[in-house]
């Protein structure tokens, strides 16, 4: 709508300046008519005395008789000396210009002294080639008050540029209105889009027009690929999870049963890394493709409290204070499962290193875009992350206390699982003296009863 104004405000414009100048051309050349059918009535009244005396015999305009009437003329001889001026100059300095050499002509526009008034003055040389035996020449020459030229000019331009101002935003106003309507389906779509992003409905309708109906079709099967995709990817992985514990605990069996304790005890610390690798892997390809469109939104509060409770009876000797600053209706766009793995792990890394108080909280930026809308921060009273090592405890096996029993995976985990969310995670120093991790994840916030 903008580029249309420009481009309108533009054509308009140039429009009405052409217009504009071919209305003055216009104007301009009747009114040398007037002054040239002035100038022949004033030649054609003119009776020469002599070569410097000529006085008008016959009846010429009224407004040449009227002073001031904004129509004026003078008759000058060859020396340049006034022979005679029209009643209408009397109380007005009217400047009429030089003599004129034989036959030449003179147009131009002056103004009378000591006002504002503007005149067009038009003079002629006219010789009479025997007068009393001799050649006479004379300067005829005739002024007009540009006032009602200029109020027909005034005139024009307030009606131009109204008719076209107003054609302007009639053409404005029926093109908004014909966009609107036109842009209906487009906005329809977007609507549903985001309805489909927030969990709100599984499909997009129907009853699209033409040039958006594959559109719709494509991403409808797209919306239903997806779904199947991840359906048949937790299938697959959790047969594959189930055919490899067997393996496992059958070698770790068949160690116990053998005389080796030394090899033993270095075969089962790699069994165990290795059943933390295929963990980690399994969740990582089970959480594939992040959020899944249309998929509905998860109350992240219920899965707070029920990782609260769970972890307080693991850290029970502890005696643990976990604040718990969620509000009602926050929601994770995504999937519970691994919404829960996500806080699981982050908040048992927070209880494991408190010394004392562990502190979650939970907020939805209902402005911003729905994709990172959710903002969740962990934060514990512990010896914090080094700056250095925050970097490293991200990575697979990577960890900042080697000392500690453990395989590294489990901030690595919540680092895939969150960009897989299209999300971010961020470690800082807290207030409370420990780590402080951030998350960015897509979520919105609803209005409870």
């Amino acid at each position: 709508m903008l580029s249309v104004l420009v481009v309108l405000v533009l054509f308009f414009g140039l429009t009405v300046f052409l217009l504009d100048t071919l209305f003055r051309h216009a104007a301009e050349r009747s009114l040398r008519e007037v002054l040239d059918a002035q100038m022949i009535a004033l030649i054609a009244a003119a009776d020469p005395d002599g070569p410097e005396s000529v006085t008008p015999t016959a009846t010429l305009e009224t407004r040449l008789q009227t002073p001031g009437s904004g129509l004026y003329a003078e008759i000058r001889s060859a020396s340049g000396e006034t022979i005679w001026r029209s009643p209408s100059t009397t109380g007005t300095a009217v400047q009429f210009g030089p003599s004129l050499e034989p036959g030449a002509r003179h147009f131009f526009y002056t103004e009378i002294a000591g006002t504002p008034i503007r005149l067009a003055v038009a003079s002629r040389s006219i010789v009479w080639d025997n007068l009393h035996g001799a050649p006479a020449r004379f300067t005829f020459s005739v002024a007009s008050s540009l006032e009602a030229y200029q109020g027909q000019v005034a005139s024009f331009r307030q009606q131009l540029v109204g008719w076209f101002a107003g054609l302007a935003l009639l053409f404005v106003a029926t093109l908004a209105l014909l966009m609107r309507w036109l842009g209906q389906p487009m906005q329809r779509l977007e609507s549903e889009i985001k309805q489909v992003e927030a969990g709100t409905r599984e499909r997009l309708g129907e009853g699209w027009p033409q040039e958006l109906t594959a559109v719709t079709s494509n991403l409808n099967a797209l919306l239903e690929g997806e779904r199947t995709r991840i359906r048949r990817y937790r299938d697959t992985l959790g047969n594959l999870a189930h055919s490899l514990k067997t393996p496992l605990a059958v070698m770790r069996q068949s160690l116990g049963a053998s005389g080796d304790s030394a090899r033993n005890s270095a075969l089962n610390v790699e069994i165990d890394r290795m059943s933390g690798i295929i963990e980690h892997q399994m969740k990582r390809a089970a959480a594939s493709g992040g959020v899944l469109l249309g998929q509905a939104p998860v109350e992240v509060l219920p899965v707070v409290v029920e990782l609260r409770a769970a972890l307080l009876k693991v850290y029970g000797n502890k005696d643990l204070l976990f604040e718990n600053a969620v509000a009602a209706g926050t929601q994770f766009i995504g999937d519970r499962a691994d919404l829960t793995e996500l806080l699981g792990n982050l908040l048992d890394n927070a209880c494991k290193w408190a010394k004392g108080r562990v502190r979650i909280e939970a907020s939805v930026d209902q402005q911003g875009n729905s994709r990172n809308a959710l903002t969740i921060v962990i934060e514990d009273d512990g010896r914090g992350i080094a700056e250095a090592d925050r970097a490293k405890v991200l990575t697979r096996g990577g960890r900042a206390d080697e000392a500690t029993p453990g395989y590294g995976l489990g901030l690595a985990m919540v680092r895939d699982s969150v960009e897989l969310y299209g999300g971010s995670l961020r470690i800082d120093g807290s207030s409370l003296g420990g780590a402080r991790f951030e998350l960015k994840l897509p979520g919105r916030a609803t209005v409870l009863p």
